[in-house]
């Protein structure tokens, strides 16, 4: 994949400069260190080798999927023990389904830097 297409890919987060352009690595390690806990951005090895950082926030976004779908798929059966109404149920449920739809974009825009910063180190 050439660095044009991942950049034209609409997956690409606009917080992201174009690979290629100006200080665009240090604007993907930035948006990649949003998408971590805050003590893993600050390892040395993560700052020097923003591909490990990539690779963390891949293996973090993936992690918070299964997270927001393990929700999704107990919450009919474990909200109303919890005392909620169903109103409440319906909107947590479609708060669910709509985080899961977002961190499936988030994966697929961490997978596009990362290959376009391995790209780059090559």
């Amino acid at each position: 994949m050439s660095l044009t297409s991942t950049a034209l890919s609409p997956d690409w987060p606009c917080q992201v400069k174009t690979p290629g352009s100006y200080d665009w690595e240090r604007s993907a390690a930035k948006w990649l260190r949003e998408l971590v806990p805050a003590r893993y951005a600050s390892y040395p090895a993560f700052i020097r080798h923003p591909v490990l950082l990539g690779r963390h926030a891949q293996i973090q976004v993936e992690h918070e999927m299964r997270v927001a779908r393990t929700a999704l798929q107990t919450a009919r059966a474990d909200l109303p023990r919890a005392g909620l109404r169903e109103g409440v149920i319906e909107h947590t449920i479609k708060l669910y389904a709509a985080e899961v739809l977002q961190l499936q974009h988030i994966a697929r825009s961490v997978r596009a830097v990362t290959q376009a910063l391995a790209d780059t180190g090559r």
